[in-house]
């Protein structure tokens, strides 16, 4: 049940609160978890997939497939081998640590190395929202346009890391990718951006060692 009791304190507070209790809980069990973060159909399961075809024989992966409704991505992480747990937030455009925290509880944390936590397809909602991970990645395709830093600037400027999607497109639709990567690093100079083509492998690599998965 999702239920938040918000009489003694501001939404915020409490989300926070509840954010650490997940973060103190992955630690516990020494899972690295990603909120992964995005428009719909920018490629955040196509990326989740591809970085775990390259790290399966080493991590143990779980994945929550955050979204308003349906199994699609679930079915998906399912099929490829992954760890998986649907979760629907039915009419909300965001997870937040309490829907987070009933998703842990039915996660086989005692034998994960890693959870990606993909959530609700929306570059607005998902910013106000901490959700106990270690890392808060955003992923965006140059289909998308070169503006889209720029109009929504508090999610990218939370980030670890950004991820520019399907590069390989770019010059077809006319989108020239350093554009949001000059933005990004406006606001957020410590970030850190990675070019990728997911369907294609490109930038996979890359973007496995920005999130410190590589394997000794």
């Amino acid at each position: 049940m999702h239920d938040i009791n918000l009489e003694n304190g501001d939404i915020l507070a409490k989300q926070k609160e509840l954010a650490k209790k997940n973060e103190d809980k992955l630690a516990r069990h020494d899972v690295k978890a990603i909120n992964v973060m995005g428009a719909i159909g920018s490629g955040k399961t196509a990326l989740i997939e591809a970085i775990y075809e390259k790290i399966k024989d080493d991590f143990e992966v779980g994945a929550v497939a955050g979204d308003v409704a349906g199994t699609d991505d679930y079915e998906r992480f399912e099929a490829a081998g992954i760890h998986a747990y649907n979760l629907n937030t039915h009419s909300d455009c965001h997870l937040d640590a309490h829907l987070v925290d009933h998703s842990l509880s039915s996660m086989p944390l005692d034998i994960l190395d890693l959870l990606f936590v993909e959530n609700v397809g929306n570059l607005v909602c998902p910013a106000d929202f901490p959700l106990g991970t270690e890392k808060e990645m955003v992923v965006i395709s140059v289909t998308e346009g070169e503006d889209m830093v720029r109009k929504h600037p508090k999610i990218f400027s939370q980030s670890n890391i950004v991820v520019i999607n399907k590069v390989d497109l770019a010059d077809a639709i006319g989108v020239d990718p350093e554009k949001p990567k000059k933005d990004y690093h406006e606001i957020n100079p410590n970030g850190r951006v990675i070019f990728t083509a997911a369907t294609k492998d490109q930038g996979i690599d890359e973007l496995i060692g920005a999130l410190e998965l590589e394997t000794t």
